[in-house]
């Protein structure tokens, strides 16, 4: 009999989660597709995160978190525009595209959106505090990475091409006027 492993279990579900809902949105994404690709029995998701909405609230919250210590948490505002950077060009770029898409996709669910709503706010408030900003100004620098991400995704040239040291010039000279 194999052993239970329920933290890898909980991962498993998040990462899968994570894929489904920032493709398709939180309407669109049904909790046994979730477990179907995580590999494990649908009750499970009942289990860790109660249902779907707590699964989405789950993975927002992680996904802020994640940018959050990527981002914003002990970093001195000069360093910002190099970390965000390389996490728009680096391997993990497609990591990163999607926990930002996961917090930028409507959901069509109430819910759902004042959560995420309040996600995208904690965030920025977060980013505002690590810069000794306004909310205002680290929305600003919120809404250009989700740009950035948008565009780079799309495939858009010149941005999509464009290497870490011309992004990082810009990622400079914006988030220095802003924060």
């Amino acid at each position: 009999m194999r052993r239970r492993d329920s933290a890898a279990t909980k991962q498993l579900l998040l990462d899968a989660a994570r894929r489904r809902f920032a493709t398709g949105g939180y309407a669109a994404t049904f909790i046994r597709d979730i477990a179907s690709d995580a590999g494990v029995n649908v009750a499970l998701i009942a289990r860790y995160f109660g249902n779907k909405e707590g699964l989405f609230r789950a993975c927002l919250a992680g996904s802020a978190d994640e940018l959050e210590r990527d981002v914003a948490q002990d970093v001195a505002i000069d360093q910002l525009p190099m970390i965000m950077a390389r996490h728009l060009t680096d391997a993990r770029s497609e990591q990163y595209s999607a926990r930002l898409m996961l917090l930028l996709r409507s959901s069509g669910d109430p819910r759902a959106e004042e959560i995420r709503i309040a996600t995208l706010h904690s965030f920025a408030e977060r980013l505002a505090e690590a810069g000794g900003s306004t909310v205002l100004d680290a929305q600003f620098v919120v809404a250009t990475m989700v740009g950035l991400t948008i565009l780079r995704a799309a495939g858009v040239a010149p941005l999509a091409d464009a290497g870490q040291e011309e992004l990082v010039t810009r990622l400079q000279r914006m988030i220095s006027a802003m924060l």
